[in-house]
């Protein structure tokens, strides 16, 4: 386990290899699962105020799913997370003419419409957050859908953090990625 503040790092992201691929797994990641992308709460606000901004990017199997669920939803366990069509895909997401689904606010974003490229919980994926009290601890989620991306990464040579340094210094900021990496290449040396 590694420690950078009150985040707690486990030794599989910087020890595991990942690159998505998603010419293989067609962005499974987005409609495999019993729930939407996880919501933190700051990011409901942020839905409301860009959603009609995001909405022509989306599909209008998607709009009714959000129309009739609202833009978030809460789950039994208190949780928040996108609302899903018809208990599969993320409302927010699109397939693309190749068959891949996409995050349409991600799109949006990319359209210079929005400047929240997508949720974070998205952004951080294979990475799951755990909050406790005032700890974070980063997981590694290993699921069979992803095994091209594991493949691809240990092709390339690309652990985790370094695969997800963009998502990282978004949630984290730019010193604490610097201080993960120093601990990381600290214990290689060894």
């Amino acid at each position: 386990m590694i420690r950078v503040g009150n985040i707690l790092v486990s030794d599989e992201i910087a020890e595991n290899d990942f690159v998505c691929n998603l010419e293989k797994c067609k962005g499974a990641c987005c409609v495999e699962g019993e729930l939407g992308a996880p919501l933190e709460e700051d990011e409901l606000d942020i839905l409301r105020a860009i959603y009609e901004d995001v909405k022509p990017f989306l599909t209008s199997e998607g709009i009714k799913a959000i129309e009739d669920q609202g833009l978030y939803i809460l789950d039994e366990d208190g949780d928040y997370s996108t609302p899903t069509i018809g208990g599969r895909e993320c409302a927010y997401a699109v397939y693309d003419e190749r068959g891949v689904l996409q995050c349409g606010i991600e799109r949006a974003y990319n359209a210079g419409k929005i400047n929240w490229k997508k949720p974070i919980s998205c952004h951080l994926y294979p990475i799951r957050v755990l909050k406790k009290r005032n700890l974070e601890a980063l997981n590694y989620h290993r699921w069979e859908i992803c095994s091209p991306a594991c493949e691809l990464g240990k092709q390339l040579k690309v652990p985790v953090y370094r695969f997800l340094r963009e998502a990282l210094i978004r949630k984290y900021g730019e010193a604490w990625y610097s201080e993960l990496e120093a601990q990381i290449n600290e214990r290689l040396a060894q």
